[in-house]
């Protein structure tokens, strides 16, 4: 198990722990811990309504093309640290993470 601190939209910082065998993402260990996401695309990088902005210093996998474009469309691309939460595996690597749910800029 990881720990990863989740800031909420009103500011609530989260501690929640994550399984690192059962191949989830950030976007899907928020779900198990019960906190609310929108996440309507169910993690196929097609909505950017999970989208976070990174806080710590993790070696995070590139962005893809598609997660690239999918920030991009949603006007938060530009906000340093952007992501989308369904994008980054949980990992012994990201054990720490801290991250900023995001809101959508271009609505």
């Amino acid at each position: 198990m990881i720990t990863i601190h989740v800031t909420d939209l009103e500011g609530t910082v989260h501690e929640m722990l994550a399984p690192t065998d059962m191949g989830f993402n950030v976007m899907e260990a928020i779900r198990a811990n019960e906190l609310p996401i929108k996440a309507t695309c169910g993690g196929m990088a097609m909505c950017a309504t999970c989208n976070c902005i990174v806080k710590s210093d993790h070696e995070l996998p590139a962005m893809s093309e598609d997660e690239e474009a999918m920030l991009d469309e949603a006007f938060v691309l530009d906000v340093e640290g952007s992501r989308l939460m369904c994008q980054i595996p949980v990992t012994d690597t990201i054990d720490g993470l801290q991250i900023q749910m995001g809101e959508l800029t271009g609505d």
